[in-house]
């Protein structure tokens, strides 16, 4: 029997906002344990909670570039349940009347374009953290993080792979962080996922037990836990038992998935609504007014990337996938006039660079201008492309202006044909055979002859000229 992966996705984005969400405390992230508390993100009697209205406008940009219908009315409500790290004994969430609904974004795998719908965002308050100590008998609790803002983006189960499970939460992170309203920082917590997934045979509409996984950091985790579990909900099937409806987490070591706790349901929780926070009204005028702020998007950029850069679908979808790369690319671009050569130099060595030293483009060591710098010399055939690249990593290394680095270490592009035609004429002479075997018919030699005069020209010889001279002479 063919089995069928049914899989939805629970994103729970921190939002970038300076304050708690029902107090002023600070939301940053890495403070002393227990510094940035007050009586209402503490839970103490007689506390009330004050709705921070960035919060709010965050949430409705997020349903706005993701097609969301935003409710005009919505209120925050108490879910209620007992865990140390959750001082008043519930969360204060969404639930009956959320802030927005109904949504999708398109995802693309090669050619295809895939519609993932979006059930509901909503906004609530994050919870503690448990400090586990492994040589003790207790854990230490971290407050810091209670009423820090989030918002919970729940997908409709319409994702039928792991790649493409991948592939929605880099689109959603992206969006987020081109809104400027999430940092999308995984590591820190700032960006999480938990993601339910069952099995059906092949055909059949209804849905099967569904397992949910938590401790899901990284792109790379969600896609391996969700193959792994896959692979053993179809293994339980198969041998004639039954899924458990639970919650298990992802041991990224093992690479296999563990039973955390049964999976509640929302019953489980005693939801209602909140009678310290007033309704959220929404109106039409504060909509539009936030509407006119959106950036232009992730999929507007691509596009317009393509139609004026004339760039193919690939070097588009890689330059727009972070901001910051897009931002990069379009300031180095408009200095050089070169768009794709700014892109193959973007998407080449300096993502390489990056990649090695583990930093993001914000902290390149070589700046979009830079770069530009770097093109303009190779397209006024200053230096060469192979010269370039030793120009690049020194860049890199000391920080100075490519045009500086070229005339201190005297780099400059040979274009002088009578220089080359002597250079040349000594590299024909050393290799006589192969100059009687290119004669004789074999012509790849060519190749062979210009490596020899680029090598004997230290890199600096013109390609363009050495390949010009070569075949004049070798045409005698």
């Amino acid at each position: 029997m063919e089995f069928e992966p049914v899989i939805g996705l629970e994103v729970h984005a921190q939002l970038k906002t300076e304050t708690k969400i029902f107090c002023s405390c600070s939301a940053k992230f890495g403070a002393s344990p227990n510094t940035n508390v007050c009586p209402v993100c503490l839970g103490m009697p007689g506390s009330l909670p004050t709705v921070n209205k960035r919060v709010i406008e965050f949430a409705i940009l997020a349903a706005l570039a993701t097609n969301c219908k935003i409710s005009s009315k919505s209120i925050f409500a108490r879910k209620n349940y007992f865990y140390p790290d959750l001082p008043k004994g519930y969360q204060i969430s969404q639930y009956e009347l959320p802030i927005a609904e109904h949504g999708y974004i398109i995802i693309t795998d090669g050619d295809v374009s895939k519609k993932i719908g979006i059930t509901r965002i909503h906004m609530e308050e994050d919870a503690g953290k448990l400090i586990h100590s492994t040589d003790s008998f207790y854990s230490k609790v971290d407050l810091n993080r209670t009423g820090v803002p989030l918002i919970e983006i729940v997908s409709e189960p319409d994702i039928r792979s792991a790649e493409d499970a991948g592939a929605y939460l880099r689109k959603f992170r992206s969006i987020l962080r081109y809104l400027n309203i999430c940092d999308g920082n995984m590591e820190e917590g700032s960006f999480r996922c938990d993601a339910n997934i069952s099995i059906r045979p092949k055909g059949v509409e209804s849905f099967g037990t569904r397992t949910e996984l938590k401790n899901l950091n990284s792109f790379r985790y969600v896609e391996n836990a969700i193959n792994y579990e896959i692979d053993r909900q179809i293994d339980i099937i198969s041998e004639g038992k039954q899924i458990i409806q639970e919650t298990r987490l992802w041991d990224s070591d093992k690479k296999i998935t563990i039973s955390m706790r049964g999976k509640e349901d929302a019953h489980d929780y005693r939801y209602f609504p909140d009678p310290d926070i007033l309704p959220v009204i929404a109106d039409d005028l504060w909509i539009e007014e936030l509407k006119a702020k959106l950036p232009e998007l992730c999929d507007d950029k691509k596009d317009r990337f393509i139609f004026e850069y004339k760039l193919s679908q690939y070097d588009a979808d890689f330059l727009t996938n972070e901001k910051e790369i897009a931002d990069y690319f379009e300031e180095c671009a408009k200095l050089t006039n070169e768009p794709k050569q700014s892109a193959n130099w973007i998407m080449g060595e300096l993502t390489a660079l990056l990649n090695t030293k583990k930093i993001g483009i914000t902290n390149s060591p070589i700046s979009p201008k830079q770069l530009a710098e770097l093109i303009n010399l190779i397209t006024k055939k200053v230096i060469s492309s192979k010269i370039a690249k030793q120009v690049f990593a020194q860049i890199a290394e000391t920080g100075k202006n490519p045009k500086q680095i070229v005339e201190e270490k005297k780099l400059i592009q040979v274009s002088d044909e009578s220089v080359i035609a002597a250079i040349a004429k000594e590299a024909l002479s050393e290799n006589s055979k192969e100059v009687s075997d290119y004669k004789a018919g074999k012509k790849k030699l060519l190749g062979f002859f210009v490596g020899q005069v680029m090598k004997k020209s230290k890199g600096k010889a013109s390609p363009h000229a050495v390949n010009k001279i070569l075949t004049s002479m070798l045409a005698d």
